[in-house]
């Protein structure tokens, strides 16, 4: 059996009923007190990932303050009511429904990886005072549509409700790990066990099962409107740092529809922004080197600018 990452602060697990069903989140470090200057860190991750995701980078941080990672709807150990679709505005809804719980009336620091960034993105534009400081982890955001791709868009959706989704099942919680480095080269052997525990279940039937809810693979009917978020993303009004990874590659999602310097166009609607390009690293900057972000993440909440 491979060694399995021992992680260095234990999380602790919690549900809170939330618009109608269950939210899952790890805690970290709940003896530590929340102060104006360092206020609830909270932690959203990316689509098809997981809210334990985040372990290596809370270990690596410099020094302890209370921590929290959500698991979206339709992920990790939430659960919420069955539907066919996963619909962009219900993250938006259950980050404020939790952060009303988690932190009622105070501001804090959020970050988001990926989807996750997009969200906080949004969030941050519609309750501006809920946010001190912001961190996005390569949300990019979607490629620009046009009015005239909206009814092939809205067919496919119809089409792929007629057809179950399913998730592939494993033997093992090594062979989740497997499928864990095959997706990321770069993510050592003793993180994917550890991880392929948090990112799978065991079933009844014997198999080890991936939490995500398969309808998430279905196509959106809704276009992506890059105007409205540019929009919102001019209301935010906390410092925002941006972190990338210098081996992302954008190609493989959208070809040469969309580009990182596309998206650095876009993100030139607000003026208070830090950039950073992790070397050897690539979308999964949390597991890749959860080091070198984690000290990203530490000079920057601690700034007073």
């Amino acid at each position: 059996m491979p060694e399995i990452y021992a992680p260095k602060h234990l999380a602790r697990s919690a549900l809170h009923p939330l618009r109608g069903g269950q939210y899952h989140t790890w805690h970290w470090h709940d003896d530590v007190p929340v102060t104006p200057d360092q206020p609830l860190l909270v932690l959203c991750h990316g689509w098809m990932d997981v809210g334990a995701s985040f372990q290596f980078m809370v270990d690596a941080m410099a020094r302890p303050r209370r921590t929290v990672a959500l698991d979206w709807r339709g992920f990790g150990h939430s659960t919420m009511p069955p539907t066919d679709s996963y619909w962009f505005p219900d993250y938006v809804g259950d980050l404020d429904a939790l952060l009303d719980q988690l932190a009622p009336g105070q501001a804090v620091d959020l970050v988001g990886h990926s989807m996750g960034g997009n969200v906080v993105m949004t969030y941050a534009g519609a309750r501006p005072e809920r946010i001190r400081k912001l961190i996005n982890l390569e949300g990019f955001g979607m490629p620009q549509t046009r009015p005239h791709e909206a009814p092939k868009r809205l067919r496919a959706w119809l089409d792929e409700l007629k057809s179950p989704q399913a998730m592939r099942p494993y033997a093992s919680p090594g062979l989740v790990a497997h499928r864990l480095m095959k997706n990321n080269a770069r993510l050592p052997a003793d993180k994917a066990q550890w991880l392929a525990q948090h990112w799978s279940e065991h079933r009844e039937d014997g198999q080890w099962h991936i939490l995500g809810d398969a309808a998430h693979k279905r196509v959106n009917p809704i276009l992506y409107r890059v105007d409205e978020n540019q929009e919102t993303w001019k209301c935010i009004t906390a410092p925002l740092l941006w972190v990338e990874g210098a081996q992302t590659d954008t190609v493989r999602w959208w070809g040469t529809r969309y580009s990182v310097s596309e998206f650095h166009q876009r993100l030139a609607v607000m003026t208070n922004v830090e950039k950073h390009v992790l070397p050897d690293c690539g979308h999964m900057l949390h597991h890749d080197q959860p080091e070198a972000l984690a000290r990203r993440l530490d000079a920057f909440l601690d700034s007073t600018t």
